[in-house]
């Protein structure tokens, strides 16, 4: 107990150290070993790989008890930190992680911050415009990108592997060699990373852009059966899966012009022509920076205008209409709004007649209108079958 009191006196005495080291000190052992082996969490916190001599040296008592003139003590000292350089060249930010954090800054501090990232942005946009080809993936797009020749392909991308490809693939090698266009065996994750990890079916086609046509040209013989023109106008319909399906549907059901805006919507992209299973490859897209103006155009002409609503939607003016009441008598444009807000004002006004899909059950709030693509083709069926019909 006199020997305890003891150390404790001279600890407290000469006392530089946390009270967690104090504790070890005073709970330690007799020997010089197990002194260490007990306050090793406390007086080692790190296991710095000292040798047992050195070891030693760190303990507080002789193995008579007494305090050590020459015992070391560990340092009480936090380790420096280096803190980490502000900006690091190849580090890249996210453009919505740059928004939230330049939110709780002022204008003027916000454009001081972006002086420091603007050089490396205007690299990245030259980058991004110096683009000149498109990575077309697919085996339909790919086969008709090749034949329709409205595109001028580069290379042919194809998966290699140990059998014989698929008859689909064999086609498009074929027609590649045809017009010729080299081929390359890569492997699924090379065209993988080439597609962003779309459906690729084993092939990619590196080809030139394809983009609207904003020059008019001659007017093609309409198909039999079909009395009146009809034109589909799409007014900022921007997911490409969309786009893409409309395109398939007014092929197939016999559409003669398919037009955009080509602000606010969604442009000619491999993926388009993905979804549109390669109609996009072979027909005819227009786009217009002003759809009234080529709206106005019509209405002069003598072409009805129809525009579509919701089942629910109030609109004042133009009377609504169910589409399986609709008769087309005259040339057409069915004007076609995009994903959520639907038609434009400047557009509805103009519009004779507004047709509606009525549902057949009472819709739940959250489920009250029909995918675009969906509705446009209810809506084009109807309309050209009643244009037979009469």
């Amino acid at each position: 107990m006199w020997r305890a009191a003891c150390r404790c006196y001279c600890v407290i005495r000469n006392n530089r150290y946390p009270p967690v080291e104090l504790l070890g000190v005073l709970y330690c052992g007799e020997t010089q070993y197990a002194s260490y082996h007990s306050t090793k969490p406390l007086l080692l916190p790190k296991d710095t790989g000292l040798k047992l001599v050195e070891r030693l040296r760190c303990n507080l008592f002789t193995s008579s008890g007494k305090l050590s003139r020459t015992a070391g003590f560990p340092s009480t000292k936090r380790p420096q930190i280096k803190e980490p350089p502000a900006s690091y060249p190849g580090r890249k930010v996210s453009s919505e992680l740059q928004k939230l954090s330049l939110e709780d800054f002022t204008e003027a501090e916000a454009q001081k911050l972006n002086k420091g990232t603007q050089k490396v942005r205007t690299a990245q946009v030259k980058v991004r415009g110096a683009k000149e080809h498109d990575m077309v993936f697919g085996v339909a797009p790919c086969l008709l990108a090749l034949s329709q020749a409205r595109r001028t392909p580069s290379r042919l991308f194809v998966k290699s592997s140990e059998g014989h490809p698929r008859e689909a693939v064999q086609r498009v090698c074929e027609e590649a060699l045809r017009h010729g266009v080299p081929i390359q065996r890569v492997s699924k994750r090379e065209l993988d990373k080439m597609t962003g990890g779309m459906v690729h079916q084993g092939v990619c086609l590196q080809a030139s852009p394809l983009g609207f046509l904003t020059k008019e040209k001659s007017t093609r013989p309409q198909h039999e059966g079909h009395p009146h023109p009809l034109w589909l106008v799409l007014d900022g319909v921007q997911d490409p899966m969309n786009l893409g399906s409309i395109l398939r549907t007014a092929y197939f059901l016999g559409v003669d012009r398919v037009a955009s805006s080509i602000r606010n919507s969604c442009p000619l992209t491999p993926v388009v022509s993905k979804a549109s299973s390669g109609v996009m490859e072979l027909m005819d897209v227009y786009g217009y920076s002003n759809l009234a103006d080529v709206v106005k155009m019509k209405l002069e002409q003598g072409w009805q205008v129809v525009g579509t609503v919701g089942s629910e939607e109030a609109v004042s003016g133009a009377s609504v209409v169910s589409c399986s009441e609709y008769r087309m008598s005259k040339p057409t444009l069915l004007l076609m709004g995009g994903e959520g807000f639907g038609l434009s004002p400047e557009l509805r006004q103009l519009c004779d007649i507004l047709l509606t899909v009525p549902p057949r059950r009472d819709l739940h709030p959250a489920v009250d209108s029909l995918n675009v693509s969906v509705a446009t083709g209810i809506l084009l069926h109807s309309i050209l079958s009643s244009c037979r019909a009469g």
